[in-house]
Parts: structure tokens; sequence; C-alpha cells
């Protein structure tokens, strides 16, 4: 494939290879299912949306996949297409996945999850996990959005980092480095960023489009959960857990617990936050975060998830309390190997 140079002088030297790799397996597909994870968050619909804009960029025949739909607060990015919740009447037959922002198959889920083992599959995401069969793959975890990487990707193809392309891009990156303000907003971040607004990305107004339209429900939801704040391990540990019945009373959505997380984290001495979020009875969704060399990544890990060291999730079917004593454990006993680890090495 011959080098646009000038594109692509703005991929990092150390990924210009994969980015041509993948850029080289897109020109060499077509019929093509893109999906992320199910309930995607900004980087997950970004990365969608930006893989798509590539995809129609190169000609090629594609939909757009989410087993469950799209939260209501990302519903103003632009897509390429339209977003299908099912794949019972496509327009043609699929010769090919694209899945992003999510490495393995069960995180796909609906109607994609049972088709993929008989489909070639692109897997490109920044997460670790147990990476799904694919015919070609990037995982990139010192990545800060999977949105970063197509980005790269359509640079080595000659895309120009404009428009809806741009927009998507730019969501990724909001969402996964926490508005520029997690450890992960390296200097590749923001160079990218600056491409994106020297090209018209309007960063300013995607901010406000993201951050200022709460309902009334979320911010109920939101008062309602922080004070229920427990903080265990003096204070070093920070949890908060929201119930179908919170949501029901509060008039909010699963979607209006995004960011309770980040706010837990700001506490003055809290080095893990948690939040757990019951999706069905008995059934709770654990995010966690954590600031510098501290990792929940390992926590995460306990329960059946993953992610990065600073940012990461998993899954508990267990009652309530049940819930709270596993992940405040497992939080403290994370720490406490970790402080005694650097005071073996001291």
């Amino acid at each position: 494939m011959p080098r646009n140079e000038n594109f692509l002088e703005h991929v990092p030297e150390r990924w210009r290879d994969d980015a041509l790799r993948m850029a080289e397996a897109l020109r060499n597909v077509n019929r093509v299912i893109v999906s992320g994870h199910v309930n995607p968050d900004g980087d997950a619909l970004g990365a969608v949306a930006a893989f798509g804009c590539i995809l129609r960029f190169l000609g090629k025949e594609f939909v757009l996949y989410s087993a469950t739909g799209v939260y209501e607060y990302l519903r103003f990015l632009p897509l390429p297409g339209v977003l299908r919740d099912n794949l019972g009447t496509l327009p043609f037959v699929p010769a090919a996945a694209l899945v992003v922002d999510c490495s393995e198959a069960k995180r796909v889920g609906g109607d994609l999850e049972a088709r993929l083992s008989d489909l070639p599959v692109i897997n490109i995401d920044h997460h670790l996990g147990e990476p799904m069969p694919a015919a070609a793959r990037w995982i990139e975890p010192s990545a800060a959005a999977t949105a970063q990487l197509a980005a790269y990707v359509g640079l080595a193809l000659g895309m120009p980092l404009e428009g809806d392309f741009a927009q998507a891009v730019m969501l990724g990156l909001i969402t996964d480095t926490g508005g520029f303000a997690h450890g992960n907003t390296s200097a590749d971040v923001l160079r990218l960023s600056a491409l994106l607004v020297e090209n018209g990305c309007d960063l300013p107004g995607l901010r406000e489009r993201i951050e200022s339209s709460w309902s009334m429900g979320r911010l109920r939801l939101w008062v309602r959960s922080l004070d229920g704040l427990r903080c265990e391990r003096d204070g070093s540990v920070g949890l908060c857990t929201v119930t179908l019945d919170d949501l029901r009373r509060c008039g909010a959505r699963k979607e209006d617990c995004e960011g309770i997380v980040d706010q837990i984290r700001r506490l003055r001495g809290v080095r893990m936050a948690a939040l757990l979020r019951e999706d069905a009875p008995g059934v709770f969704k654990l995010s966690m975060r954590s600031s510098g060399a501290t990792s929940v990544r390992d926590v995460a890990t306990r329960f059946g998830g993953g992610g990065h060291r600073n940012a990461a999730g998993g899954l508990l079917n267990m009652p309530r309390e049940e819930a709270e004593r596993a992940v405040l454990a497992a939080a403290a006993e994370q720490l406490d190997k970790e402080e005694g680890a650097r005071s073996s090495d001291a």
C-alpha cells in the first residue's frame, strides 16, 4: 500500500506499522458488521462511528450494530449509517465483522455474538482481556481510547480528520481520558486532539453536548447514591451502590450512573473508587477507578472483568451486601499488597 507521508506523520512512529496493517485489512473486506461492546460508552460508540466513516471512505458496504442500542446522552453523535440492535434483516450477506473497543466475544452480545465464529473478524481495541479469534487484530493497551486507534488507521489510509469522523474520534478521547484529566492523557492524545481542532472539530461544543444534558432523574440519582457513600480502610477505598429501586425512585436510567465513580475518586484520601450498579435482581456491574500506580484492574479481574490500571470493571452475581463486602475486601487486599511490595523494595 502506498504511504501518504503527509498523513502518516501524524501517527506515532511506534504504531505506524500496526495502523498500516489494519488499514490494509479494511481495504480487503466488504459487507461488514461494525460493533463495539454492549451498553456502549462514548469511546465504544465513537469508535464504531469512526470506523464506519473509514469504511464509507473506502466505498465498502457495512452496517453498524449495538445489541443494546445507544444511551440517550450519546444520541447527538452523527453516525455514518443506521445503528441496528438486531441482525434479522440486512441489506447484504455479511462477509466480515469489525469488532472495536471490545476484545471478548461475550461482550458483543445479541445476534452478533453467535455469528462471530462464522465470520472473519478484525478486532481493534485498547483493553486487555481474553481476545476472541480474529483474522486481524490490534490490541493496544497503551492507547487512551479505541477511537484514537481509529484516527491512526484513517490517517494511514490518507483520510482527513474532519467532519463526522473527527467528532467521533474526539468523543472517544473525551470519554476515556475523563475530559483530558486521567493519567492516560498523553502527549500523543493532546497532539491528536490539537489536529482535530485545527481541522474544525468543535471541542467546546462537543463537551457541552456531553456534560450539559442532565435530566432531573440523573441529578436525583447522583444525590441519592453519593449520600450513601461508604469509605473503608481509613478512607482509602470509596464505594457507592445503585440499586434497581434507586433508579425507579429517582426516575433515572442506568446510563445516568456514568461518572459517579469518577466523583468518588475525587474525595481526598480515596485511592480506589468503586460503583456497584444493579442491572438485574442480584446482578451488579462493577466500575472502578484509581490514580497513579494503584491498580484497579487487578481487583476487577477477580470478578471476571478487566480493563486498565486506573479504570476497570467486572460483574458480581450475588446479593447487595455480599457484593459490597467482596469488593471492599478485594480493594483493601490489593492496596495492602501494593504497599507491602513498596516496603519490600525500599
